[in-house]
């Protein structure tokens, strides 16, 4: 069995630029310090707005053991809640999305306004305080169109994050987006498989052959580079902030979000086979249709394509160990109408064929590391930079969190 200070012995035993030891990937015990330290500290990707379009308009999900239910008040604002009544703990909310005019506990009938408050509880007694009975708070922010949660008591500095993915994303429109299509797969691998997979296309060449008829695998473009690096991605970046369009490489000082636009391969404009738009019109506002994709991730759990014609929002959650669901949303502008102004095929198809191709990678990754005689690998400086930053990252994280100390990135 393996507690805190065991996985605190193997952080510090970790060798430079080399993936994690087995047991991060394999134990139940490593799983439970993620959540402990990381998934129920950090702010986490729950949803997209534009899921919740009116007041009553709910989405639910599950991080470790919290029950979570995020909701559109009649003020407009989305907030989060402990999906628990507050009478004898049931879930109130067990769909995955629906829209309800008030929450409603299905046990016992206490209803809730949408903004938590304790409206009505049957039979309760005299001496019965309604207002300290409302359902329990989250914190949540909506940046760049995307509702981010916190379950710690005293959430972490959000500010700076908010500004930078609010400018960049505002030529988007995300509050005018709808959704278009959103598809859940569980991918039978480790959630930092998942993450590690996805920081690098080293391996796009030979198992998305889909993607890379449009999405540009050049390291210099999607690793931890800030892209100027490449020819291509200078000249795409210079092009694009002259038209108004922030794109300019930006990243977190502790490096756990990033923005940065890149163009796509050729006269492409958007993830289709034939690189042509996917959505009649675009997104209004859009100075041109090659703006490439502004890519933004966000650790522990979500990476992002913002395009000229559509909007791809991706969310990852830990089920166990060796479980993951991933989420996959596609938001066009609500004024986009299916059979006129898009297919739904083609404009899920490069995405969906990429999502499964991923999932059965992961898989094959985690089943060699469940083998006793997997020892962590050197990383690529080229091509796997991206995923160094991730790996290095989350040990950062969790070994401050172990040990109470904050650590930092050294000076370069």
């Amino acid at each position: 069995m393996l507690d805190d200070a065991d996985l605190l012995a193997l952080l510090l035993s970790r060798r430079p630029g080399t993936s994690l030891a087995r047991p991060f990937y394999v134990s139940p015990e490593a799983h439970d310090a993620d959540l402990r330290h990381i998934w129920t500290k950090e702010w986490i990707f729950a949803a997209s707005a534009a899921e919740m379009p009116k007041a009553g308009s709910y989405v639910t999900l599950q991080i470790g053991a919290y029950p979570i239910v995020i909701v559109r008040g009649a003020d407009g604002a989305i907030r989060a809640f402990h999906n628990s009544c507050r009478h004898r703990g049931s879930r109130i909310c067990s769909e995955a999305k629906g829209t309800s005019p008030k929450l409603v506990c299905p046990y016992h009938q206490w209803t809730y306004e949408l903004d938590g408050r304790l409206l009505w509880a049957r039979d309760m007694g005299p001496d019965f305080e309604p207002t300290k009975h409302g359902l329990k708070p989250i914190h949540a922010t909506v940046t760049a169109g995307m509702v981010f949660i916190c379950l710690a008591e005293v959430a972490p500095d959000a500010s700076a994050l908010k500004a930078a993915a609010d400018r960049y994303a505002a030529p988007h429109r995300l509050d005018e987006l709808k959704v278009a299509h959103q598809s859940t797969i569980v991918e039978q691998a480790n959630w930092k498989l998942v993450l590690e997979n996805n920081r690098e296309c080293y391996h796009c060449a030979g198992s998305h052959p889909a993607l890379c008829r449009t999405f540009n695998d050049d390291p210099d473009l999607v690793g931890s580079d800030d892209s100027l690096s490449s020819p291509q991605g200078a000249a795409h970046v210079a092009r694009c902030e002259a038209a108004g369009l922030p794109s300019r490489y930006v990243i977190a000082p502790n490096e756990q979000w990033r923005l940065v636009r890149i163009p796509f391969v050729g006269d492409a404009v958007s993830y289709t086979m034939d690189g042509r738009a996917a959505v009649a019109g675009g997104i209004p506002g859009m100075p041109f249709a090659n703006a490439g994709s502004l890519l933004f991730f966000h650790y522990p759990n979500t990476w992002n394509h913002f395009l000229s014609d559509h909007v791809l929002n991706f969310r990852v959650l830990p089920i166990d160990a060796q479980r993951t669901q991933v989420t996959t949303t596609w938001l066009v502008h609500r004024d986009a109408v299916e059979g006129r102004d898009y297919d739904l095929n083609r404009l899920t198809e490069v995405w969906v064929a990429t999502n499964d191709e991923d999932r059965r990678i992961v898989e094959e990754n985690q089943v060699g590391i469940n083998s006793p005689a997997y020892e962590p690998g050197p990383y690529s400086p080229k091509q796997e930079s991206g995923v160094l930053q991730f790996v290095d990252w989350y040990a950062r994280t969790l070994q401050g969190s172990i040990t109470g100390r904050k650590l930092v990135l050294a000076a370069e």
